[in-house]
């Protein structure tokens, strides 16, 4: 076993569990379909999480390459892994726990989602530079952007409709940059 595989099981492992989450509250929200609330911009949220924790998984496929591993990059993804979890778990209401209205919940818990992903994209350009050797220009204002708009995201929760097409279409432009 490489060192890459090595460190990308436990990666693995953390972004399962983000997919999982996301999945299970899916179908709870099928389950209490006649209770829910229904609203496409968390769905679109929601798609937009999903959308950024495969493009981190498939990130660790570019990184196989990569020989200078240092226990300071296994906790960086490790913490982004963790981050991407956080961001999955507070992404849509929890029925189990009696959320039932899917925008009112983006306007005030889900923005914790926003939090975890900010604080991922403030890892990404580590990573980009450090270990995929990236130009530093592009490898900050790509993150730079998402970091705005979970700023904006965060602090006027009004705009979260708007907001989340925005970064429905950010998830998309990065995805397409690194795919």
């Amino acid at each position: 076993m490489t060192q890459h595989e090595y460190i990308f099981v436990t990666v693995s492992i953390v972004i399962g569990l983000a997919i999982t989450r996301l999945l299970h509250v899916v179908g709870d929200l099928i389950r209490y379909r006649d209770q829910v609330k229904f609203h496409w911009s968390t769905t679109v949220w929601s798609l937009s999480i999903m959308t950024f924790i495969l493009q981190l998984w498939w990130i660790g496929w570019g990184l196989r390459e990569f020989d200078g591993w240092l226990f300071f990059h296994f906790l960086i993804l490790i913490f982004a892994s963790i981050c991407i979890y956080g961001a999955a778990e507070m992404a849509l209401p929890d029925p189990d726990d009696g959320h039932f209205d899917m925008l009112e919940h983006s306007q005030s818990l889900g923005r914790i989602s926003a939090m975890s992903m900010l604080v991922y994209f403030l890892i990404g350009p580590y990573v980009n530079i450090f270990m995929f050797d990236n130009p530093v220009g592009l490898s900050i204002a790509v993150p730079a952007v998402g970091v705005l708009l979970m700023i904006l995201v965060m602090s006027i929760p009004r705009w979260f409709q708007a907001l989340s097409i925005l970064f429905g279409i950010y998830s998309v432009v990065v995805l397409y940059l690194t795919a």
